[in-house]
């Protein structure tokens, strides 16, 4: 069975995903085939620009498409949850840019939807099909850090005037938007629920969380400390720290290029090369996850072993309860859900 996909939205990270998607040279039966906006002028541009044969102006054509067995979204944060409810009930397979939903409840929702539709759903977490993820997973189940008691990591970027970051009606979080690649790393490394999470944070004006530096406490005495920042560029790298040495993910640890292993070595990896210029760092990464997509679906699965439903739903949990430490609220935190 070939994976033929359907784009939704025709934006930055849209541009990045296909653009990783159709220049790796080993993605097999996966085809694009359709592309959705709601603007459908953007949509034929998009298809134009990337050789996709079909362009929509609403996400109800894309849907009807039967052609299509997943699809791609790639909205605005708030979108997430709906567009995704959409699709699952119109039969797709998903895979869904993160952050997830805008909190746990929606989390929850789409989850238990997508079983109850025998349908694939998988967060966009791509850090987690990068090589260099999957090394150090290698190197810590082998003891080669020995216990592993302390992870620290910073992540941040000047947003400058960006609106969709400051403002909550567009979803705005620097939890939600760069925070969660450093929530993701330490729960990749400890697996474990935090036993305590302890959070300090500022806010813009407009009450979206704009900082924070995060604490989370695992049994026996393991620990997390997590910088995210949008209003200062960090050194955004991560080092991981073991009884027998440390690993650091350099700068940009969320899919990096070089590591410091336990030797005291660096090991490179080396990404494809993208047929256009990407809009953000090394999204040419952003392919791996399609062949953990393509390979779930064949062997009927509704959830990847690798980024199962579980993780999600702890990291929705995680950036929920910071979001709500530091006083961010979205009006959606209040309803409830099917």
């Amino acid at each position: 069975m070939s994976l033929r996909w359907g784009i939704v939205t025709a934006g930055n990270i849209s541009h990045d995903f296909v653009n990783a998607l159709n220049s790796y040279p080993d993605k097999g039966d996966q085809v694009i085939v359709a592309v959705a906006a709601r603007d459908k002028g953007r949509a034929e541009a998009f298809a134009k620009l990337h050789n996709i044969e079909k362009a929509y102006g609403s996400y109800q054509e894309l849907a009807a498409n039967k052609d299509i067995n997943v699809v791609y979204i790639g909205a605005i944060n708030p979108d997430h949850y709906p567009i995704t409810k959409f699709f699952l009930e119109h039969g797709k397979h998903i895979l869904c840019e993160k952050p997830f939903a805008l909190n746990l409840r929606q989390s929850e929702s789409l989850i238990k939807l997508a079983k109850q539709k025998n349908l694939f759903l998988m967060e966009a977490i791509w850090s987690r099909f990068s090589p260099a993820y999957i090394d150090l997973e290698k190197d810590i189940a082998a003891g080669k850090l020995g216990d592993v008691k302390f992870v620290e990591g910073n992540f941040g970027l000047d947003y400058g005037d960006s609106e969709r970051m400051k403002h909550r009606e567009l979803g705005g979080s620097a939890i939600l938007d760069i925070g969660i690649y450093l929530l993701h790393l330490a729960q990749f490394v400890f697996k474990d629920e935090p036993s305590k999470v302890t959070v300090s944070g500022s806010l813009y004006s407009s009450g979206v969380d704009e900082s924070e530096t995060v604490i989370l406490d695992y049994p026996g005495g393991r620990r997390a400390v997590l910088n995210s920042h949008t209003r200062l560029t960090l050194h955004n790298k991560a080092t991981i720290y073991g009884t027998k040495g440390r690993v650091t993910l350099e700068d940009p640890f969320h899919f990096p290029e070089k590591v410091t292993t336990v030797d005291g070595n660096t090991k490179e990896y080396v990404q494809h090369t993208t047929t256009l210029p990407t809009n953000y760092g090394n999204d040419a990464g952003l392919a791996y996850q399609t062949l953990e997509v393509a390979r779930c679906i064949k062997q009927g699965l509704i959830e990847s072993p690798r980024m199962p439903h579980k993780d999600t739903l702890l990291l929705a949990k995680l950036m929920t309860d910071i979001r709500h430490q530091v006083g961010a609220r979205f009006d959606a935190d209040d309803e409830q859900y099917p």
